[in-house]
């Protein structure tokens, strides 16, 4: 298993739309990711600076990276568009964090 913790930014008269679109995950899009090796998956927003903070346990590196190519979080990327900021092929834009202490 392996720990994964990364900052994204939501646009600041987003936050709500946000939440509202996460109260409302795709179904299948769960499904993709359970397939492709998440687990304890979580989105924390800081609203004074419209940053988040995810949280996903995965599997395996290779497999949770095929997760990006499917057609549903395609799908998921250009739904999510217009409310963060995103790369040209509408993926988050996203920063990596490096782990420093882990504690069971």
């Amino acid at each position: 298993m392996v720990r994964k913790a990364f900052v994204m930014s939501v646009y600041p008269d987003r936050h709500e739309e946000y939440e509202l679109r996460h109260k409302e995950i795709w179904p299948e899009l769960v499904a993709e990711l359970r397939n492709h090796g998440a687990s304890n998956y979580s989105i924390f927003l800081d609203k004074e600076t419209s940053k988040l903070f995810g949280y996903v346990e995965v599997e395996d590196e290779e497999k949770w990276l095929k997760m990006a190519l499917t057609e549903i979080n395609q799908k998921w990327w250009a739904f999510m568009e217009p409310i963060m900021q995103t790369y040209p092929d509408n993926s988050p834009v996203s920063i990596d964090l490096k782990e420093v202490f882990h504690m069971d």
